[in-house]
């Protein structure tokens, strides 16, 4: 049973503090779609996410106005296509790709993810055949998010395929080179990813899932930014006690909607993602919330310590919020989405190198880094390497979404709009790790993944 004079309360820190809904994601398992026919396949495709999603936009409208909570997204996520489509024999996937567009324009949801592939031990025919569909596939529609799957702290990292995604990433970039490198912004490529995540652009439907679910990822950085501001020069106990409270608030709302969305539309409940996500708006920043701890600006010494704080004290509180708590829970730091982080890079203070020391204790990793579009294919791969060998050490999930967006050199700024926001041109390390990543094969798992 649940508070709801709590939940209630809760709710007049939206228009002040941005607090917000962040997706409401319906998760379906296309399993039951797979045929030997691609034909027969996209259509058992196309009409199961449409039946099953069919009100999920209207009863998320519905919600907002009878609880006067904004929810940002409607967003579906499917079984990684690789899986489904690599029955049929086709050479390419694109038509895949298409009619996943072309369900999420009937069913009116913002995004859809899940062309993805899961290649942390090695590849199958359709995980390669999916990997190199992407560049087009992202190109050709707006809606469709890919996702790749590179390491885990079980098996290691496959540099093979770490390879791959920097050519990937470059090729995508270019054949969206007259909208921003845009393809970019809807590419993720993981470490550890999770089977429940219901933000994009990394959200796929695992196996392990039913049917058919409901995940719902809050948000909510503009409540703890004022929430720190009752506690100036207190000690990092009283820091810490203080996001927890506000994040079991927080996560309750969110515990409120998956509940009524799940309720209406006749769908198992799954999880909550506890993560605070930010916005380009002003007073939804992560950033802002380490500088009120104390930093002058994101970026300085102590930046990782007071992240390190924030991700704990987040999860701690939430968890006791909800029932049923999953995802990636915890802090976002993508550049271009959090108007602190783009000021912190823009007056010198952030760099990618700092950001991956950040990475070591948020929720996932580098997000949203707009880089020169001359970078190299083989200094993406490396950033990607560096990136999920933190996940795979610390058993946590890591990912890279880089956009290194053609014509654009560092000083410049990118427009993506809406949540994606703007990108200044970041600084990336100019000496070569070719060799390196030429080596190819698989980074055994480290000792500690022997736990059976």
């Amino acid at each position: 049973m649940y508070n709801y004079e709590t939940i209630l309360k809760t709710i007049s820190m939206i228009e002040r503090e941005k607090l917000d809904i962040r997706t409401i994601t319906m998760g379906i398992s296309l399993l039951d779609c797979i045929d030997s026919s691609s034909y027969n396949a996209c259509k058992r495709i196309y009409d199961k996410i449409t039946s099953k999603a069919e009100h999920l936009v209207r009863v998320g409208e519905n919600i907002e106005k009878e609880y006067g909570i904004p929810i940002i997204n409607k967003r579906i996520s499917v079984t990684p296509m690789s899986l489904i489509a690599q029955a049929s024999g086709d050479q390419h996937y694109l038509k895949y790709a298409e009619i996943m567009e072309k369900a999420a324009q009937e069913t009116g949801v913002n995004f859809i993810g899940g062309f993805s592939a899961l290649v942390h031990k090695g590849y199958t025919i359709g995980d390669d055949i999916l990997i190199r569909s992407i560049p087009e596939a992202l190109s050709a529609t707006t809606r469709v998010c890919s996702s790749i799957n590179v390491g885990s702290s079980k098996t290691g990292i496959n540099m093979d395929a770490v390879k791959q995604m920097g050519k990937i990433i470059l090729e995508t970039a270019n054949l969206t080179a007259d909208r921003n490198s845009i393809g970019c912004a809807k590419l993720v490529v993981f470490a550890n990813a999770v089977e429940d995540n219901p933000f994009m652009a990394g959200a796929f439907h695992g196996i392990g899932e039913p049917d058919c679910v409901i995940n719902v990822g809050v948000s909510g950085p503009g409540a703890i930014k004022i929430a720190l501001e009752d506690c100036k020069g207190q000690p990092f106990d009283v820091v810490a006690e203080t996001i927890k409270k506000t994040a079991f608030k927080i996560t309750r709302m969110g515990q409120l909607v998956a509940n009524e969305a799940s309720k209406r539309l006749g769908v198992p409940f799954g999880i909550v993602d506890l993560s605070l996500a930010p916005t380009p708006a002003v007073g939804d920043s992560i950033a802002r919330i380490l500088e009120e701890m104390g930093l002058e600006v994101t970026g300085a010494p102590g930046t990782t310590a007071a992240l390190a704080l924030l991700n704990d004290a987040v999860k701690k509180g939430g968890v006791m919020a909800s029932s049923h708590v999953g995802g990636l829970s915890g802090a976002f730091i993508p550049v271009s989405e959090d108007e602190g982080m783009i000021a912190a890079v823009k007056c010198g203070a952030l760099t990618l190198e700092k950001l991956e020391a950040m990475t070591c204790v948020c929720s996932v990793g580098l997000d949203m880094i707009a880089v020169p579009g001359d970078t190299s294919a083989e200094t993406i791969s490396g950033i990607i390497a560096d990136e999920a060998a933190i996940g795979v050490i610390n058993n946590k999930t890591t990912a890279v979404r880089i956009i290194p967006v053609i014509g654009k050199k560092v000083g410049d700024e990118v427009e993506f709009g809406g949540l994606l926001g703007t990108a200044p041109i970041m600084s990336v390390n100019k000496f070569s790790c070719k060799a390196f990543i030429d080596r190819g094969g698989r980074i055994p798992a480290p000792i500690h993944s022997m736990k059976n």
